[in-house]
């Protein structure tokens, strides 16, 4: 990507003009362009300061400094140094600097540029999820001398490699980690030396993720090259980690989303897990998602990529499809081999064995399965909810019970039986003798089973046998070879050392009747991933799963989530829904939004959709247009934004608008 000397490709800025500095501004190099550190639209563009004599050996490129704006001061980032400034204007001076060292990268401020440029949003917002917290007694480790790296030292392939690989097995020597090593390898190569070659960015949905990954990678390259960044880390440690990144010390960086933004020294692969996992979007704006920065940090710097998952995702397969991906999904053979056996026991064959499988939660099947899989080692049990009873019917008129004070969700705590209480999951408070809103009746019934009910239902059905809950709050440790049965809500499954021996997917039809576009595909991801700790079916691994739609079991009976991802993805092309297109939401109150889509300007034939009621009574429109029409779409998006934002913020008005593309979750009226 071309860039001008003496103008950043991150922002517009005005034609430059004579200069007219300051009294006390140093002759070399006087004009520093910063960023302010502010989420206005019309701000989010370059501005131009004269820079003391004093501070003139201090105020570096991606350093942070100190500025006055309109009458208040505001945090900035350093962009460039200049001879020649872009304004006729007489130039205020930068009044101190925060930090000498150049946290920020030229390559990380232009992703972030671009990144804002495809969400609709602000650059400083991006740059704050991207660095992390600032601690100065950290930077008093590092000194100017430690950021000058030198580059490349080996040749860089001309044609990067991009390809979309299938994990099959989530436990042992074929795991997902250490298929993330052989990817890294394929870099920095087999004996990598600090400062010099390719790097590489592992980026990963959660800190158990990360930590396997870590793990893994400190094995074989050793802890000095190996950077974690994972918001769980403290912020001293993490900022350390960042600047040991940043200089080049440690050459493979692993993380959570931020990590994708990680200045490593001359990128040459991405490594990307489970793309389609909810942690990988960012919930602040502008709701980027971690696949999307890895896709345009790809082009950015013509790295290598590689998505690895135990499914695959529709915004993967779409790049496969279009030859943007290499597909590395094993063959049925080696599927089949792989794979543990796989029972659904709402088929056909086993209705006819059981007709009570389809309406017991845990039919004779899954139990058959659980006792024959105790034999040879543990047992995995996925369930829907933490929790004891997460949702709660009413007997009599099956009326789903809602708390009086909030109207969220009643849960049945444990010790029920004696103190008659409810819970509510939302604002946690107790309700003694609870009476249905719609009859009057104080019978109840579970709704759902969470997984400490599961847990007790199943110690006593398997006596002598330990029982493991895990669940989000409590996620439990890698566990041994030993019988054991493992309750586990989907995504915090501990991973057994040698596999499980079996495995029991519940809750498929539960989880299913949520509401969202994605919800089925999501599902059947979970499916695979606690499938994949399962093992082989020639070591006698099986799995039950107890759901009616027969095509996601299949493709889980057939190991076949690319045939699902493909077909799925061609439903969303006919249809005209993401990611089969593109998509941008705008949520707020019905005359702030209403004078917002008034002023934009956009392709003929594109309208809204809605608007329809989101839970706390904001109103959410959609706007559907094809990735040929994104630029023009998401561009007149920020224009309306820059051109409101300052007459906005002197009515107070303009700051209650959520406006978000690509966001799944602004399908979930």
């Amino acid at each position: 990507m071309e860039r001008s000397a003496s103008q950043p490709a991150l922002l517009d800025a005005p034609a430059p003009s004579a200069v007219r500095l300051p009294a006390g501004a140093t002759e070399e190099l006087p004009i520093a362009q910063v960023l302010l550190d502010s989420p206005v639209p019309h701000l989010d563009r370059p501005f131009d300061y004269a820079v003391p004599m004093d501070l003139s050996e201090t105020v570096v490129p991606g350093g942070r400094v100190k500025v006055r704006f309109s009458g208040r001061e505001f945090s900035a980032w350093v962009l460039a140094r200049r001879q020649e400034a872009s304004t006729g204007a007489r130039l205020s001076m930068i009044t101190k600097v925060v930090s000498a060292l150049p946290v920020l990268s030229a390559e990380v401020i232009e992703l972030a540029g671009q990144v804002a440029r495809r969400c609709g949003g602000v650059t400083s917002d991006v740059l704050r999820a991207a660095v992390p917290r600032r601690a100065a007694r950290v930077e008093l480790e590092f000194g100017p001398e430690d950021f000058a790296r030198p580059g490349i030292t080996g040749e860089r392939a001309l044609e990067p490699q991009r390809t979309a690989h299938l994990a099959l097995k989530s436990y042992g020597p074929a795991a997902w980690p250490q298929q993330v090593v052989s990817a890294v390898r394929r870099t920095v190569g087999e004996s990598p030396v600090p400062g010099q070659g390719p790097g590489a960015a592992v980026v990963l949905p959660d800190q158990r993720d990360a930590e396997a990954a870590l793990a893994a990678l400190q094995a074989a390259f050793g802890a000095d090259l190996v950077a974690q960044l994972t918001s769980d880390m403290g912020p001293t440690s993490r900022y350390r980690s960042y600047l040991r990144v940043r200089c080049g010390q440690a050459r493979i960086v692993v993380g959570t989303r931020s990590a994708m933004f990680a200045p490593v020294a001359d990128l040459g692969h991405i490594v990307m897990l489970d793309d389609d996992d909810p942690s990988h979007a960012e919930p602040r704006a502008p709701y980027h998602h971690a696949r999307d920065v890895a896709l345009l940090r790809a082009v950015q710097t013509g790295a290598d990529v590689t998505f690895l998952s135990a499914h695959r995702s529709l915004e993967v397969q779409r790049l496969v499809e279009r030859g943007w991906l290499a597909e590395e999904a094993p063959d049925r053979t080696e599927r089949r081999a792989w794979s543990p056996q796989i029972i659904a026991s709402a088929d056909s064959y086993q209705q006819s064995r059981d007709p009570a499988a389809q309406r017991a939660r845990m039919p004779e099947v899954a139990y058959r399965a659980a006792r024959q899989g105790l034999e040879r080692g543990p047992v995995l049990v996925q369930v829907g909810r933490s929790g004891f009873v997460p949702a709660v019917l009413c007997a009599r008129c099956r009326s789903r019970q809602e708390c009086p004070n909030c109207h969220g969700p009643l849960a049945l705590p444990p010790h029920h039986g004696q103190s008659r209480t409810l819970r509510c999951r939302w604002c946690g408070l107790h309700h003694r003798d609870h009476r249905c809103a719609e009859c009057g009746s104080t019978e109840l019934r579970a709704a759902v089973r969470g997984a400490e009910r599961t847990a007790q239902e199943l110690g006593r059905a398997f006596p002598n046998i330990p029982v493991i809950s895990s669940t989000g709050d409590q996620p439990a440790e890698p566990i041994g070879d030993r019988p054991a049965i493992v309750v586990s809500t989907p995504g915090v499954e501990p991973v057994a050392e040698e596999g499980y021996a079996s495995a029991l997917l519940l809750d498929g039809d539960a989880q299913l009747q949520r509401e969202g576009l994605d919800v089925p595909r999501r599902v059947l991801a979970r499916w695979f991933r606690a499938a994949s700790l399962v093992r082989p079916r020639a070591e006698g691994g099986t799995v039950v799963v107890t759901a009616a739609d027969e095509e996601l079991t299949g493709a889980l009976v057939r190991w076949d989530p690319v045939g699902f991802a493909r077909r799925e993805l061609h439903r969303r092309r006919d249809l005209g829904l993401p990611p089969a297109v593109r998509m941008l939401s705008l949520t707020g109150q019905r005359a702030e939004a209403g004078d917002f889509l008034a002023a934009l300007s956009l392709p003929a034939g594109l309208d809204w959709v809605g608007p329809a009621s989101t839970d706390n009574g904001e109103l959410r429109w959609l706007l559907f247009f094809s990735f040929a029409q994104a630029e023009q779409v998401v561009g007149e998006v920020r224009r309306v934004r820059r051109t409101t934002s300052a007459s906005a913020a002197r009515s107070g008005q303009g700051r209650s608008l959520r406006i978000a593309v690509d966001d799944a979750e602004s399908l979930q009226i």
